[in-house]
């Protein structure tokens, strides 16, 4: 396994690597097959009603992350999420005996079971805590690394109140529908700056924290409506109604792929285009005439709608069947105003292909804490969030 994530690139330091081949994963992972434990895949760990509420994740996300948290001996870290400790273990084999790992989790039966395996690996310093992750821990306070392995909506004023200056805090954050592992270094103004962005897919916290789905179920089409949850949402009603009047298929102009979807130009339209969203296959078919791109198990894609004084929608579709790769596709209009949200997207693919098809690792994000004045960037892209303002732009090249 680690010598796969250092051919790969997701290992880089020898810290990260040391950690990795020190700390045995399979322990962390009882009644699982040696072999399956060390494979590069994530594993469900607990069910509430069939949604999967915690899990092992993906190794190769692990060393992505660890590489951007960039620990160091001796740092005070600050765990959200403890799972089943695995993570807490590599980060305590970093920072070492001059340092601590807290690990918070709103589970109590998974505290529990990460104490076990911690024991069982026989890792000591590693303090876990049964506690709402909202709210950070402030009896360890302040840290040097906060890292949250559970997907957030928002920065909560806590986790940066209770960073140290110059602390770094590491999130798996929701932009525009797409998910991104962002590592926020906090500045003397109070401005939190990320020089790396990484795409990710995390279970979504509980608890007070808790983000509200963005997913709309249009009846009878076999789709849901994603949509940004900080511009004003479209009639479901009305997008079930343009959905079953599908008008004239045009091609596009640069092939797309899966992770299209979410972090290449998904990302880019979400935050250069208003009306911006997603729809998401729920069921085997759908009432669409054109294939979805493959996403999991069914598909999806994005599309374009909003406010032209008629209805509307244009999304993009397969134009060559079968593969999971990157695939020829096309702009299918939807009712009367499907024509103009038709040229706008694709004038939107074009200009993300001449910007050279930039994806999640291309941008670069502010996040201005609620009441800290923001700084000065050129024409950015401002996603408005509860507690603060994401500002986004595409790094120099």
């Amino acid at each position: 396994m680690v010598d796969a994530l250092c051919a790969s690139g997701r290992v880089r330091s020898p810290a990260v690597e040391e950690a990795f081949r020190a700390v045995p994963r399979h322990l962390f992972l009882p009644g699982l097959r040696t072999e399956d434990a060390y494979a590069d895949e994530a594993v469900a760990v607990q069910f509430t009603e069939g949604i999967a509420t915690s899990s092992a994740s993906q190794p190769s996300m692990m060393a992505i992350m660890l590489e951007q948290l960039d620990l160091r001996p001796g740092h005070r870290v600050l765990e959200i999420g403890a799972g089943t400790g695995y993570n807490a273990a590599l980060m305590s084999r970093i920072v070492g005996p001059a340092g601590s790992v807290t690990a918070v989790d709103i589970d109590e039966e998974l505290v529990a079971r990460a104490a076990e395996h911690l024991a069982g690996a026989g890792v000591a310093g590693v303090e876990l805590v049964a506690a709402d992750g909202a709210h950070g821990y402030p009896p360890g306070a302040p840290y040097d690394r906060i890292v949250l392995t559970v997907g957030s909506d928002d920065v909560r004023p806590e986790w940066v109140a209770q960073l140290a200056p110059g602390g770094r805090l590491l999130l798996p954050l929701a932009v525009r529908g797409s998910q991104l592992s962002v590592a926020l270094d906090l500045g003397p103004d109070g401005v939190l700056r990320c020089g790396s962005v990484r795409s990710c897919a995390f279970i979504r916290l509980r608890g007070e924290a808790a983000g509200v789905d963005a997913s709309r179920l249009l009846d009878g089409l076999g789709l849901a409506l994603q949509i940004p949850d900080d511009v004003p949402e479209p009639d479901p009603g009305e997008i079930a109604g343009v959905l079953t009047d599908p008008r004239e298929r045009r091609a596009a102009p640069v092939p797309l792929g899966p992770v299209d979807v979410w972090d290449g130009f998904g990302l880019w339209l979400a935050l250069t285009e208003p009306g911006a969203c997603r729809l998401l296959a729920v069921e085997p078919e759908t009432v669409l005439p054109d294939e979805l791109l493959p996403l999991g198990s069914t598909g999806g894609t994005v599309a374009l709608t909003g406010a032209t004084g008629e209805p509307g929608l244009a999304a993009v579709v397969s134009a060559e069947p079968g593969g999971s790769g990157s695939r020829k596709v096309a702009v299918r209009e939807f009712g009367p105003a499907g024509r103009a949200h038709a040229d706008r997207m694709l004038a939107a693919l074009a200009d993300w292909s001449a910007a050279g098809r930039p994806g999640a690792p291309d941008w670069r994000l502010t996040v201005v804490p609620t009441g800290v004045d923001a700084p000065a960037l050129p024409a950015p892209q401002v996603v408005v969030k509860r507690h603060c303002r994401v500002l986004a732009e595409l790094a120099a090249r």
